[in-house]
């Protein structure tokens, strides 16, 4: 899953939120050099990576970008699935409630500024005043985003042909997307509610 999934996942707790939007920035025993509640969101984010990454819906929805951007799809069902959940209606019921979703969210990470790794530092401002949360749900910034990926992929050249293959498969990938979600996010809560309350 993508940033606006991480967030929505990490049930409006701030520190949370931190760990597991900057999660990709750390490595390895990185982890430990944060504020233990920052901790758990790191530890969170890597467990819906793997959690994600081995569900069949998963590798089925792959299979539909696979014949464009091979190994790389999976990057880019991350990204379209953050799409759909932007216009889900059971999560977001309105444009309103997303924007003020992706608003709070923006809030909770400034608060945390001093701890963001280098890279990520230069990510935020683009993501806040590019709105990245809330543009998730126009095929406009999909678009963008799957070029992001390209540029950042050693073997892509362009991701045109993945950008039409997904509005090809529009229909049958938000299906998937349908049926993964739910579970997902039962996964998540259980593995946070459990992480939490270790500490107890």
């Amino acid at each position: 899953m993508n940033y606006l999934a991480h967030a929505y996942l990490s049930f409006e707790n701030p520190e949370v939120v931190v760990g597991n939007i900057i999660s990709d920035y750390i490595k390895g025993k990185r982890q430990y050099d944060f504020p233990l509640p920052i901790q758990k969101g790191i530890q969170l984010h890597r467990a819906i990576d793997t959690f994600t990454d081995n569900h069949p819906v998963t590798k089925e929805a792959k299979r539909y970008l696979k014949p464009a951007v091979g190994k790389y799809a999976g990057a880019f069902v991350d990204i379209v699935f953050d799409h759909y959940l932007a216009k889900d209606k059971n999560y977001f019921s309105t444009n309103e409630s997303l924007a003020l979703f992706a608003e709070n969210t923006y809030r909770q990470l400034n608060m945390y500024q001093n701890v963001f790794p280098e890279k990520f530092q230069r990510v935020f401002p683009s993501m806040k005043e590019n709105n990245w949360l809330c543009n998730y749900q126009f095929n406009w910034a999909i678009e963008k985003s799957f070029a992001n990926v390209t540029r950042r992929a050693v073997y892509l050249t362009t991701s045109h042909n993945c950008f039409d293959l997904w509005l090809k498969h529009y229909e049958p990938i938000q299906y998937l997307y349908q049926s993964f979600f739910p579970e997902l996010k039962e996964y998540s809560f259980i593995y946070l509610h459990n992480q939490l309350q270790n500490d107890l």
